[in-house]
């Protein structure tokens, strides 16, 4: 994948199939370790140990439409191809976390790309799934919790279009401070 916001969406929309009700998206950034940290965990149905590792196989995939499944393994060697590493650890009805680690500085690092975008498409195409989306670098953090947007929003669907232009904004705003644009 040309950009690793895809990697997340894809992940992420395995974590809606696995009827997940909470997906936590962690972007861990540093230029002062050279590294980049993406964390995608959900409280699904979870999988054995034998499911993980034919979800790490190309080859395998539980869809009827095709017969590989590439997302879980494109992420995987997009870390290790930088020297980082990757990781799926999962219990059968408590969820699954997967962690893709890069070195920022390797020649074959893939770019974040748009990961505000794929946050709110995963919330507008999701309304009734809770996320959380967390977002550092070495310059401060900000967090996206849809379970504290429902709190206020009173029965208000996160899908409104209003809503979603609050989201998109905040996104925007929070990303241009952590990444020193702001004050």
């Amino acid at each position: 994948m040309r950009e690793l916001s895809l990697n997340v969406m894809d992940v992420a929309q395995n974590s809606v199939r696995a009827e997940a009700s909470l997906v936590t998206i962690t972007v861990d950034e540093s230029d002062k370790n050279d590294r980049l940290t993406i964390s995608i965990e959900d409280n699904g149905c979870g999988m054995t140990e034998e499911q993980v590792q034919q979800v790490i196989d190309p080859f395998f995939t539980t869809r009827t439409t095709r017969k590989v499944g590439l997302g879980v393994p494109l992420f995987k060697m997009s870390a290790e191809q930088t020297g980082g590493s990757f990781s799926i650890k999962s219990e059968p009805g408590k969820g699954t976390v997967t962690t893709a680690s890069y070195v920022k500085s390797h020649v074959d690092m893939t770019p974040l790309g748009d990961i505000n975008s794929t946050v709110e498409i995963l919330i507008r195409c999701n309304p009734d799934i809770d996320f959380v989306f967390i977002h550092s670098t070495d310059n401060g953090s900000f967090t996206l919790d849809t379970r504290e947007l429902r709190e206020v929003l009173d029965g208000v669907s996160l899908d409104t279009p209003d809503v979603l232009d609050w989201i998109h904004a905040f996104l925007e705003e929070q990303t241009q401070i952590i990444y020193g644009g702001a004050n």
